[in-house]
């Protein structure tokens, strides 16, 4: 099957006021026939199939317009991870065209941009940047984000030390302060406590109201999915099988 790479485009809403295209997309990936490498090597040699490919995402074709909140809902193994990183542009397409405008702030891997043996403080510098900040305006911001993600007594400490909910922390304080045009969120804040929960749905409900920020959100709790999103998308089979209204989305997933 052809491969059709990412469509690159400069972060510019176009006039249908779509921000993210997926047209009869498909990802598939390859898996190891053989469970381990003294396995792997004889089926090499006797020129046995050492590879068979894997279908994560089926012919799906949706568009998500500025400033709508989206939930993705499913069970594990769906395809609603692999939707993200397509969209975050960490992975291509096997076939089919995805279109992206604007800036994204990705909170899809927990940890996913930090180096564990830096501090708290120098992977705020680091992140910002993979983010598109400029030195300026991390510094500039860099206050802001040490309050918002408390850690304060934490923030010289190597993030390698940091708990799960530390790092949750420091990521969606510098994602949200990156002025994000589409902001992507998969199940990273569940490592949360509860209060830190209701200050990140505080802030995204900030985005949502200004109708400026795109947001995606992927998540198991189904009724933060209907009470925050605004549109769901019910994927299974690798297979969109229902896209509108939240509540009716999460009563055909629960029905399936």
């Amino acid at each position: 099957m052809k491969s059709n790479p990412l469509t690159l485009l400069k972060p510019k809403t176009p006039q249908n006021d779509s921000v993210i295209s997926f047209s009869h997309v498909t990802k598939q990936f390859s898996k190891l026939s053989q469970k381990t490498f003294k396995e792997f090597i004889p089926a090499l040699f006797r020129g046995e199939k050492t590879s068979e490919s894997f279908t994560a995402l089926n012919d799906i074709s949706f568009e998500i317009k500025k400033g709508e909140t989206v939930g993705i809902i499913g069970p594990n193994g769906s395809g609603k991870s692999t939707i993200l990183k397509l969209i975050a542009g960490v992975m291509s397409p096997t076939s089919g065209t995805i279109s992206v405008h604007g800036n994204i702030s990705p909170l899809i891997e927990l940890g996913a941009g930090f180096h564990p043996e830096l501090t708290g403080q120098e992977n705020i510098f680091l992140n910002g940047s993979i983010l598109g900040l400029s030195q300026k305006e991390i510094t500039k911001k860099f206050d802001s984000i040490v309050e918002f993600a408390e850690l304060q007594e934490f923030i010289d400490q190597p993030v390698k030390h940091y708990s799960s909910g530390m790092y949750m922390r420091l990521a969606f304080a510098v994602a949200v302060h990156t002025n994000p045009e589409i902001l992507i969120v998969d199940e990273i804040l569940s490592v949360g406590d509860d209060a830190f929960q209701k200050k990140c749905f505080a802030k995204m409900e900030e985005f949502k109201r200004s109708q400026d920020v795109t947001i995606i959100f992927v998540s198991h709790s189904l009724g933060q999915v209907k009470s925050f999103c605004t549109r769901c998308i019910y994927i299974n089979d690798h297979r969109i099988q229902f896209d509108g209204e939240p509540k009716l989305a999460v009563e055909k997933y629960e029905n399936k």
